[in-house]
């Protein structure tokens, strides 16, 4: 059965996987400080000036697993939204869920004082699951083979395991989903089903 191509998912994917393979050539991905001078997130550096951190953290990821786990991630849930949405408001949602990730995120270190060196692609990620199930909600719970109630699964047991392990930025995971969740708002228009739904059953 032929499946429509979700463009903007596949090349986000191989610019992640170009952008570990190039590091990997000149470093340990997993060595924060090697991160770090590769655009990593650390909130000292961006009071500095060097807002583009912002951005380019969304792209690095620390070892192989890091990376496989989020590709993963986007390649299920990031097909089905820019079936959805279309080329141009899914890559908004995913750049402005990333963005708001690592802001909550940094907002965050800034009241705890607790600075850490924060890299992936997780909060773009949860941004499309929470614009996913804001467009569920609109359709009777399911959105192409997904269910409104297997996101909400997905959005519990993944906070749960993010808040009792350590080295993970739940708040960028937080800020994300909620991004996502109010940008999907703005930007999803139900389709009339006389002339065709956007949706894959």
């Amino acid at each position: 059965m032929y499946r429509k191509k979700a463009p903007c998912t596949i090349a986000l994917i191989a610019l992640n996987a170009a952008v570990f393979i190039f590091l990997s050539f000149g470093g340990m991905t997993e060595d924060a400080y090697y991160m770090l001078q590769n655009g990593a997130m650390y909130v000292p550096l961006l009071k500095e000036g060097e807002y583009y951190r912002l951005f380019t953290s969304i792209f690095l990821h620390f070892g192989f697993s890091h990376l496989v786990n989020n590709m993963l991630m986007l390649g299920v849930m990031g097909w089905q939204l820019e079936l959805v949405l279309g080329k141009l408001k899914f890559l908004l949602l995913y750049f402005a869920a990333g963005l708001c990730g690592n802001l909550l995120s940094a907002f965050a270190e800034i009241r705890t004082g607790e600075y850490a060196v924060s890299a992936g692609a997780s909060g773009a990620i949860f941004g499309i699951i929470g614009a996913l199930l804001y467009i569920a909600l609109r359709n009777h719970g399911r959105i192409g083979t997904v269910s409104g109630q297997g996101i909400l699964l997905m959005i519990a047991l993944t906070l749960y395991y993010g808040f009792t392990s350590s080295g993970v930025d739940n708040f960028a995971h937080i800020g994300g989903l909620a991004a996502g969740f109010l940008l999907s708002v703005l930007l999803y228009r139900k389709k009339d089903p006389e002339f065709g739904s956007g949706l894959y059953r």
